[in-house]
């Protein structure tokens, strides 16, 4: 099932114009394969992943395994314009950060184009809908720091996060004994 994940024909990945479907590209390299082939270069490699989207992102993709599928392949946010509701809340449930750009900013207006590299600062202490900076920087070594909307809203959600899903989160509530 994780081999499905993000194959579908209508998916456009910006790394890739004119290609559809489950494709990306590995950039240290800029070797192009499947998603999957790509995220699990980067996982053995020990690199994060984060995914970018546009508005109503994970419209149609609902079922939790849309999000189980992200989570196993390595993706540890997803920043979008906005977020469809019950994807959102399903990728919460399985430990990745949704997020979302403030109004005005996006990947476009942001010139992304996937050579960058991403850090998110103040994660430390979670709390909801709280601002996170992401930090880009472009391989011309310049910074940029952008507001980002942190998208878990409730404190219910933020136990869930913390402890890496909601199935952690309720396994270790099961096994403490306090």
């Amino acid at each position: 099932m994780v081999r499905g994940t993000f194959a579908n024909i209508r998916i456009r990945n910006e790394m890739l114009p004119g290609v559809e479907g489950g494709m990306s590209k590995y950039l240290p390299d800029g070797t192009v394969a499947s998603i999957y082939d790509v995220a699990h270069r980067y996982q053995q490699n020990g690199t994060p992943l984060v995914v970018f989207g546009g508005r109503e992102y994970g419209m149609g993709s609902s079922r939790d395994w849309a999000a189980k599928g992200t989570r196993l392949l390595g993706i540890k946010a997803v920043i979008a314009e906005s977020f469809e509701r019950i994807h959102r809340s399903n990728l919460v449930g399985m430990g990745v950060l949704p997020l979302t750009f403030q109004e005005g900013t996006s990947r476009k207006t942001l010139g992304l184009d996937g050579s960058e590299t991403i850090s998110l600062v103040g994660l430390e202490a979670i709390t909801p809908r709280m601002t996170v900076l992401m930090k880009i920087m472009r391989q011309s070594g310049e910074i940029e720091q952008v507001e980002l909307l942190c998208r878990i809203d409730t404190l219910d959600e933020v136990a869930y996060y913390r402890h890496g899903g909601i199935l952690p989160y309720v396994l270790r509530g099961m096994t403490d004994t306090d």
